[in-house]
């Protein structure tokens, strides 16, 4: 989907520490559907961006610890990220908004204008996306334009096929349709970038 133009990069993780999770699972699927319409998919797991507990004292001796340094260095390689978050009690895990909390410290901010996409796995009712809510408030603060179409998959554990793809074909033809209009969004506004560059460069 390209069109002959560098093909648009995504990171993509799922924000679970879990062996098998299902939010892993489905950060999988969305990778090869990336894939599959052109994109370039950076797949990280959250053990990559882990960190200690957000302690101010240490950020002001300028330790920041390896986990968010790597986030940081991830975010910025790419052109947007999507997550695969779980829902902890009607919320986000707590991981995933410490690690956030580090990376909102470096100047300047990482997320500010960076798009993102918000994913959810879940055996309960709701598919985790609650949890997807409360992500959206801290991602939002920090400058990322979130997508508003947030995809969450309820009764995760029965959903998938043996070859790890969605059994109900419209829940899986509405992941890929999202995924795609996301792309969309994301090369548009990497075109737009390039043009504004080369007019700026000529002018």
């Amino acid at each position: 989907m390209s069109n002959g133009l560098e093909p648009v990069r995504i990171l993509l993780f799922s924000a679970s520490l879990r062996n098998n999770s299902l939010n892993t699972k489905l950060a999988t699927l969305a990778a090869s559907i990336i894939e599959k319409h052109g994109g370039i998919v950076d797949f990280a797991t959250m053990s990559e961006f882990d960190t200690p507990s957000f302690n101010q004292d240490i950020e002001g001796e300028g330790d920041f610890p390896a986990g968010a340094v790597e986030l940081k260095k991830r975010l910025l390689e790419n052109d947007a990220f999507i997550i695969a978050s779980p829902d902890y009690n009607g919320s986000v895990s707590g991981v995933l908004k410490n690690t956030i909390d580090w990376v909102s410290r470096f100047r300047p901010h990482p997320f500010n204008g960076r798009h993102a996409m918000l994913l959810s796995a879940s055996p309960s009712e709701s598919g985790g996306n609650p949890g997807l809510w409360a992500l959206r408030m801290p991602l939002e603060k920090l400058g990322t334009h979130v997508f508003p179409a947030m995809f969450s998959l309820a009764k995760a554990h029965l959903a998938f096929d043996s070859d790890g793809n969605i059994s109900d074909e419209a829940l899986s033809k509405r992941l890929e349709s999202n995924l795609k209009s996301f792309m969309e969004l994301v090369e548009a506004t990497k075109q737009y970038k390039t043009l504004k560059g080369l007019v700026a460069e000529y002018a």
